[in-house]
């Protein structure tokens, strides 16, 4: 995942809440101090400061922002409020909504996360939604994209940093024999390792995939797949292997979405 700027002395929630209440004041909010506030807090931060906040105030920190921003910031400042679980749930129960499925949202929110991160995402979007996020995606989706996701939030993997060299060897041989050796490709097989294997390896498959093949396994995967089941591979695979460029890529991005 990637880390969070948080200053090296925080104020106190009040003292956050009290300065989020003055850039609220006057003509127009001032948007750059609510940004260096909410998104250089983490979430426990930013809970007390809302619970500061309505205490102080008699207001829900939520509603004065929705009245406050617009557009793009409005959505990011109103999703950071929220735990990441909660957030992330939030995210993925808009992007499968029947007919209108936001494949990329929904991409970023599964295929970026922990195993651990992805067990607490589904028992918060079991909670609130009262259906399981498997059956939504049954539902809601379709080809390989749709059995990527299903093996990605249902197979157990593993966290830690520890790996099999040859297991490692063996995957990068069956990658490239699922793709670029063969006429066509065996999305079946790269759904298996995807799903299956942990980051660590991953990152470690990538590295041997470029020493037997001269190129990167992200370059396979692009003249091997295509659409949301690429895009679902790639988030995977560059997670894997420099998580902190693929974070700041996204937020690179994000306000530049239509």
């Amino acid at each position: 995942m990637s880390t969070l700027s948080i200053p090296p002395v925080i104020p106190s929630p009040r003292e956050d809440a009290v300065k989020l209440h003055k850039a609220f004041k006057g003509l127009g909010c001032d948007t750059s101090k609510v940004i260096n506030i909410l998104a250089h807090r983490n979430g426990e931060q930013r809970s007390l400061i809302q619970q500061e906040y309505e205490t102080t105030f008699s207001e829900l920190l939520s509603k004065r922002l929705s009245k406050e921003l617009h557009g793009h910031l409005k959505k990011a400042m109103s999703l950071w409020l929220h735990d990441p679980p909660t957030r992330d749930a939030k995210i993925v129960r808009k992007a499968l909504r029947p007919g209108v499925s936001d494949n990329q949202a929904l991409t970023e929110s599964i295929c970026s996360r922990t195993p651990s991160q992805l067990r607490r995402l589904k028992e918060v979007y079991q909670s609130n939604y009262h259906s399981s996020l498997e059956t939504d995606i049954e539902i809601q989706l379709s080809g390989d994209h749709k059995k990527l996701l299903l093996a990605y939030v249902t197979t157990p993997r593993y966290e830690g940093p520890e790996l099999d060299p040859v297991i490692v060897e063996e995957d990068a041989k069956l990658l490239y024999k699922a793709g670029e050796k063969k006429i066509g490709t065996d999305e079946e097989m790269f759904i298996k390792i995807f799903s299956e294997k942990s980051s660590t390896h991953l990152a470690a498959v990538n590295s041997a995939y470029i020493a037997s093949h001269g190129h990167s396994l992200e370059k396979a995967i692009k003249k091997e797949t295509s659409g949301s089941f690429r895009y679902d591979l790639l988030t995977i695979l560059r997670c894997a292997t420099d998580p902190a460029l693929y974070f700041a890529k996204v937020l690179f991005v994000f306000p530049k979405l239509p």
